[in-house]
């Protein structure tokens, strides 16, 4: 078997590729689309199966009507290459054909058939909108027109609601994803009391993400009640047919939300008017009853009705003031009679023997404070608080002196030169002033340093005898 490098095994492909596939034609869905500043153009053209690496060079893209865009359904026909620093094969577009809409229309009329047999757009499966909404939900695009147009007929005309937008993409690539993604969370989290789902006109291939399968599926499963408002008043899609309401444009459906809310309010304000009618005409009725009423001569003068009222209040006053007089006579015999009584129980007698009895217990307790205060003062003396002090100090010093001298004692009984007194020697290098430990750190004639106990030597090595241990 003969072995290939990379680039032999890929020019042999790229030969066979590009030998066998001179002139194709394929059809699909272009995605990620990029237009560079050179003005090729590259795309992947794709089908629900596979997908292949397209590129429509400018050359070529000058003979197109428009520039393509993601979601485009064309015909492209070229060859096929084989880009060998990548290794990707790919296909080179020469002449690029947009599908016309009759294969979407046979697409559309097929799932419309499909769906109407499952009841999808029966009338028993639609539900019944809101009265009284209080949050609306929105599926659509947060920059286009739609929502501006939804919210500027809300706030115009109605007050009182709470409005959610969920942004998504209204067409291309991922549109009907998302758009059935953001329905079927509205319904998780029941977080609005109706919805509106659409985007502005557009051809069919714009309105096309409203057609998937996927949305309709969505809009169907849906609790919460959906009115559609895909393109203008002449365009349809299967987003209408299967929610429960229709409306023939965004601003539309605005209205449709909160239309019974707007009737009452209209009744509301028409029975206001009757109301305050014929309280001006009541009020008018009591006007002419009431100067009818001054003519009376009872009413005209009121001294006719109250004279006998007014007689008997100054007879009841006259009364009264008898009586309170009486009373008052009474309550000053009384107080005369007790002031006799206080004179001869003589109340200040008695306070006096009050007062001795105070001043007694006062000197009682301050005999007792003052006994109080020698017993603790004799307990905090100071010279015997000094003396407890020195004494606690002293003992303290001294335990800190012993443990200071034992630990002098250990320290010279491990410092290496108290073992030069008992005939020891430290060996170290001439040249290096270091401890020599092994017989393998020197070497013949060399100088050593012996330090003793009161001096140190120097000598030269004669001989190494090696000794194991």
């Amino acid at each position: 078997m003969k072995i290939l490098s990379v680039s032999e095994i890929t020019l042999e492909i790229k030969k066979q590729l590009e030998t066998g596939f001179r002139a194709v034609a394929v059809k699909g869905e272009i995605s990620n689309l990029k237009v560079q500043s050179s003005g090729h153009i590259y795309f992947t053209l794709k089908d629900k199966e596979a997908q292949i690496s397209s590129v429509l060079f400018k050359g070529s893209a000058r003979s197109l009507s428009r520039i393509p865009k993601d979601g485009d359904q064309v015909v492209g026909s070229g060859e096929i290459t084989v880009y060998a620093p990548r290794g990707n094969y790919q296909l080179l577009i020469k002449e690029l054909s947009y599908l016309g809409v009759g294969e979407l229309l046979a697409t559309l009329h097929e799932r419309k058939n499909k769906f109407a047999a499952l009841g999808y757009f029966s009338r028993e499966n639609k539900k019944k909108l809101p009265s009284f909404p209080k949050t609306v939900g929105v599926v659509t695009s947060p920059t286009g027109a739609v929502i501006q147009d939804i919210l500027h007929i809300l706030q115009r005309r109605h007050a009182g609601f709470h409005l959610i937008l969920s942004p998504v993409k209204v067409q291309g690539e991922g549109a009907a994803e998302e758009i059935a993604k953001a329905i079927r969370d509205f319904n998780k989290y029941n977080s609005a009391d109706v919805l509106i789902v659409g985007r502005g006109g557009g051809s069919l291939e714009d309105l096309w993400a409203f057609n998937e399968e996927v949305v309709v599926e969505a809009i169907f499963a849906s609790k919460i009640p959906i009115i559609s408002a895909v393109g203008h008043e002449t365009d349809f899609s299967l987003s209408d047919f299967v929610a429960d309401v229709r409306a023939p444009t965004p601003s539309a459906a605005a209205e449709l939300v909160l239309s019974e809310k707007k009737q009452l309010l209209d009744y509301l304000l028409q029975s206001k008017a009757r109301i305050s009618s014929n309280a001006i005409e009541l009020l008018g009725r009591l006007k002419q009853k009431v100067k009818s009423a001054q003519k009376n001569p009872y009413i005209s003068s009121p001294y006719l009705l109250l004279s006998k009222k007014l007689q008997e209040f100054d007879d009841k006053k006259m009364q009264l003031n008898l009586f309170m007089t009486a009373v008052i006579k009474q309550k000053k015999i009384r107080l005369l009679a007790l002031e006799k009584q206080k004179n001869i129980l003589e109340p200040s007698r008695r306070i006096r023997d009050l007062r001795e009895k105070i001043g007694a217990l006062g000197k009682g307790c301050n005999i007792a404070l003052a006994q109080t205060l020698r017993m603790k003062k004799q307990l905090f003396d100071s010279a015997s608080m000094k003396n407890k002090l020195d004494a606690l100090v002293l003992g303290s010093i001294r335990k800190k002196k012993e443990n200071l001298q034992k630990l002098g004692a250990h320290l010279s009984s491990i410092d290496p030169k108290n073992l030069l007194t008992k005939g020891y020697c430290i060996l170290f290098s001439e040249n290096k002033d270091s401890v020599i430990l092994s017989s393998k750190e020197v070497a013949i004639s060399q100088n050593l340093k012996i330090l003793l106990k009161d001096g140190t030597l120097t000598t030269k090595v004669e001989e190494i005898i090696y000794e194991t241990i």
